[in-house]
């Protein structure tokens, strides 16, 4: 059963208008990906070279493309990529970002300095060159996408968790658990981070997006996903090469980009603003 304080969070999003219209945009881009086969009037791999670069028309809503494949059908597809790529980046990096944050805010000292040195240093230097040269030394593929996106975005978590829980572990309610004995292990997990979920979840959900645009602008690149698999990104680099004539080959994958990258946003700040202490005066 949520308790009165946990629900007012989840309150306040329900009533936020522009979360809700984010929240419900992100299912439909879900539901389509998931359904992306059924959607277009072929199969994303069917091929009808004579009508290569055909026009978006009531038998195919987004066209074909160079090979004569229905791009609606391959955009949904591509979705199902990205927004895994997305997910699981923002998973490895939220597991990595809690364990490493959470361990230095508790612990303090010299250990907590040589954490948050390491993280400063890594910051310097810009995330995506350091996707680019993992990508490069581990090679291309979806799996490796998944490892380069989650050994690098766990910073930002690591930052926000470690400050949130230095806060929390001077309150009362952590002096108590030590003074009843309890191993510092304990502390940090049942009591210290569910006190951070705030700061977590509304972290995480900014990661998402995140991961997707890294995602797609390697994909683009021609360092991420690679065929027979195609991603937003990869779908935007083929229809690059055909802009000027056949614009539709590129502004379907790049709206599909754009309109999810919106929606996250929107959502992740609905969830900022749910969970903000300030807002509780409209309660």
């Amino acid at each position: 059963m949520i308790s009165g304080a946990a629900s007012r969070p989840l309150r306040r999003l329900l009533r936020d208008r522009a979360g809700s219209a984010a929240a419900l945009g992100l299912a439909l881009i879900v539901a389509a990906a998931l359904a992306g086969p059924h959607l277009g009037a072929v199969g994303g791999s069917a091929q009808a070279l004579d009508r290569a670069f055909e026009a978006p028309s009531a038998g195919h809503w987004f066209g074909l493309d160079a090979l004569g494949r229905d791009l609606l059908t391959r955009t949904c597809l591509g979705g199902r990529i990205s927004l895994a790529v997305g997910l699981a980046g923002a998973a490895i990096g939220l597991v990595i970002g809690v364990s490493v944050g959470g361990a230095a805010g508790f612990a303090g000292g010299r250990f907590e300095m040589l954490v948050m040195r390491t993280i400063d240093f890594l910051y310097a230097i810009p995330l995506l060159l350091v996707v680019i040269s993992l990508m490069v030394v581990l090679g291309q593929g979806l799996s490796n996408v998944f490892i380069a996106l989650g050994l690098i975005y766990w910073l930002g978590m690591a930052r926000v968790v470690r400050a949130r829980v230095a806060e929390l572990r001077t309150r009362e309610f952590v002096e108590a658990a030590r003074c009843l004995g309890q191993r510092p292990s304990l502390i940090l997990l049942r009591h210290v981070l569910p006190n951070a979920s705030g700061v977590i979840l509304v972290t995480a959900t900014f990661m998402i997006p995140e991961a997707i645009f890294a995602e797609s602008f390697l994909s683009f690149l021609g360092l991420g996903v690679t065929l027979p698999h195609a991603s937003w990104g990869t779908l935007a680099s083929e229809g690059l090469q055909a802009m000027r004539s056949h614009p539709h080959v590129l502004a379907f994958p790049a709206g599909a980009i754009c309109v999810t990258m919106l929606a996250l946003q929107t959502l992740g700040e609905a969830v900022r603003r749910a969970f903000d202490p300030r807002e509780s005066q409209f309660d």
